[in-house]
């Protein structure tokens, strides 16, 4: 025959000596049990004492039990009360939890079972939840838009439009070759002159070689030479009288 009254003060003792200052016995109208037998109360958190406490869970429960007559070939009485940050919703879940457990455990002392039942709830539950508030806050972190650089003014605008200006006549100059820096610049040509010079012919020669061998084109700058229709009709003029007085002479 069983001695249920050994085993379940075997059980006490036991707790006692495992869980220490989280183990204690209350009055049974402190409990919400419908017993006049001994009640006890066990604080469980989701963080161990011996932990390096780098997870910071303030949530914890008080789980409260009472051996019944033949425990525990009968599951004992049960509660649970939220010590801080849990729930009635949450409690009662868990309480269903345990009791389910409590029969699963029959013939044997379940108590510590049931605790650490208790405290994986906890730990999962709401190690979840600050998961998903540290992901939130880092996502709220990653939407804000951070300034970068000197705000543009009016003033700060005009000198980097100098100083870019300064740096693209840096740049052609470097581009430029040496004798049309050292050089003075030449006297700007009649239409005439360009053409005596022999320029026109020159540039259509470049130009020329240019399309055949698909080189870059060759500008020249407009102040090099300026052409006119009164400088061309001049040297038309001039030429056709040339050529006039040679014939006359020749005839004669």
């Amino acid at each position: 025959m069983t001695d249920y009254t050994q085993e379940q003060e075997m059980e006490i003792e036991a707790l006692e000596a495992i869980l220490m200052d989280e183990f204690k016995e209350i009055h049974s109208g402190e409990s919400g049990l419908s017993t006049s037998n001994r009640c006890f109360q066990i604080t469980v958190s989701a963080q161990d004492d011996d932990t390096d406490g780098s997870f910071n869970n303030p949530a914890q429960l008080a789980l409260i039990f009472s051996h019944t007559e033949k425990y525990p070939d009968e599951p004992p009485l049960l509660n649970v009360k939220s010590l801080q940050g849990i729930n009635t919703e949450d409690l009662k879940n868990l309480k269903e939890k345990l009791i389910q457990e409590a029969s699963e455990n029959l013939g044997m002392a379940m108590i510590y079972t049931l605790v650490t039942s208790a405290k994986e709830w906890l730990a999962e539950k709401f190690q979840d939840t600050e998961a998903a508030e540290a992901e939130a806050e880092e996502a709220a972190k990653d939407d804000v838009v951070v300034p970068h650089g000197e705000p543009v003014t009016l003033e700060t605008f005009l000198a980097w439009r100098e100083r870019f200006e300064a740096e693209l006549a840096l740049e052609r100059a470097k581009l430029m070759p040496e004798s049309a820096l050292t050089a003075p610049k030449e006297k700007k040509l009649s239409g005439r002159q360009w053409f005596e010079s022999g320029r026109a012919k020159g540039a259509a020669a470049v130009n020329e070689e240019s399309e055949e061998e698909d080189e870059e084109d060759i500008d020249f700058d407009d102040d090099d030479f300026e052409v006119d229709e009164e400088d061309m009709l001049e040297h038309y003029l001039a030429e056709k009288s040339d050529s006039s007085t040679h014939s006359s002479k020749r005839a004669s």
